[in-house]
């Protein structure tokens, strides 16, 4: 059986991505995709979600049947896909995303469908001749509707200007942010430049960051980091240090293969790489230290945390810096609001973890920090 957007009866309201039905026609700003979390927190879907009741900001992205139009190699909803899968069929960051009327995702939250654990709404762009313009409508109507929940831009800075930040901040954006994703010129060609037959710019990029930093200011901008790229951990650090400097902060991800990329048999990144880089983004971004107090070995690994021995300890074990890192909410800054769950890993082997670490938890990163090849699940008590 099929469906269109012109047969049905009724106004589609809501899809459920299906590889077996033809897709509706949904674009924004009427229709926008939201994560599989955020529609298990707004009751648009049935489900639970392993040791959390929710994700904490409503993630939305802005949806077009023609898609995205970049092409970056580690991306599910890139432009090569789309002779196999419908782009609202397209997995993102390990999860589908179902397609909902914006009406709808704002009527609910006023409604209080989430229980008020919504503490951010972050609006995701992509690479569409018309995201510009439709992300700020969707930002002027949440500010008119919900303002009392704070808005974050995830930005596509190959078709932004400068005026563009300046009015999103004007019309009530909070916090902007870039997914650099690549921290070298060299990755981020090799996987979302040129080679790739991609649209995006390193050096376009940096500067949508350097407007960021002027624009929004100090705490109020960020950059998307994806560690497993073929990047060292120092490198890694550095970009974490140039973004400290001018007043931002890291929102790191771990490389986990997307299902039907161009990566998609890349290996995701080695655990006790991404715990150590784990760490040292915590280190800078708010625990005061820098890469320059730092040790690395000749493969760029972190051999010293620049912290006494005692300290680093204590920060270990509060388990902060393993958590998933993104833009605040409202009680700790230390503290993601944009949770991801599962975003990054599956639940036996969390990367991110989307809730506050216990002892158990901690034991087992700190077995991955010292090699072991170990998940996140303790599977003898499991048996």
């Amino acid at each position: 059986m099929s469906a269109s957007a012109e047969t049905l009866t009724i106004p589609v309201n809501f899809y459920r991505p299906d590889y077996h039905v033809k897709t509706p026609e949904m674009r924004s700003p009427e229709y926008v995709q939201l994560s599989t979390a955020a529609a298990i927190t707004l009751g648009l879907v049935p489900g639970s979600m392993h040791r959390t009741s929710c994700t904490h900001c409503l993630n939305l992205l802005v949806t077009y049947p023609e898609g995205c139009r970049a092409n970056c190699s580690y991306c599910g909803l890139a432009r090569h896909r789309e002779e196999s899968r419908d782009y609202a069929d397209r997995n993102f960051i390990r999860v589908d995303w179902p397609t909902v009327g914006y009406d709808e995702v704002i009527e609910r939250v006023k409604a209080n469908a989430d229980k008020g654990q919504f503490e951010r709404m972050c609006i995701s762009m992509i690479t569409h001749p018309n995201s510009d313009h439709d992300t700020l409508l969707l930002l002027r109507k949440w500010m008119k509707a919900v303002p009392h929940i704070p808005v974050s831009i995830l930005s596509n800075p190959t078709t932004m200007k400068y005026e563009d930040l300046v009015t999103l901040r004007d019309e009530g954006a909070d916090i902007f942010t870039v997914a650099l994703d690549a921290v070298t010129p060299e990755i981020f060609e090799r996987t979302r430049g040129k080679t790739v037959d991609s649209p995006h710019r390193w050096d376009k990029y940096w500067q949508a960051i350097e407007w960021a930093a002027e624009i929004f200011g100090p705490e109020k901008f960020g950059a998307h980091l994806i560690a497993g790229m073929g990047e060292t951990e120092q490198e890694m650090m550095a970009i974490c240090q140039k973004m400290r400097d001018m007043g931002g902060h890291n929102h790191m991800f771990a490389f986990f293969p997307e299902q039907g990329s161009l990566m998609e048999d890349w290996p995701a990144v080695p655990k006790d790489q991404w715990r150590r880089v784990q760490l040292g983004r915590f280190i800078i971004d708010y625990a005061g230290g820098r890469i320059d107090d730092m040790r690395f070995n000749e493969q760029g690994q972190i051999i010293d945390f620049g912290m006494g021995e005692d300290e680093l300890e204590a920060l270990i074990a509060s388990g902060k810096p393993f958590q998933t890192s993104g833009c605040p909410g409202k009680t700790d800054e230390e503290i993601s609001a944009c949770n991801r769950p599962y975003g990054d890993s599956s639940p036996t082997d969390i990367r991110s973890f989307p809730f506050a670490l216990n002892a158990q938890d901690v034991g087992f990163v700190k077995r991955q920090m010292a090699g072991e090849d170990v998940g996140t699940v303790d599977h003898d008590q499991l048996d």
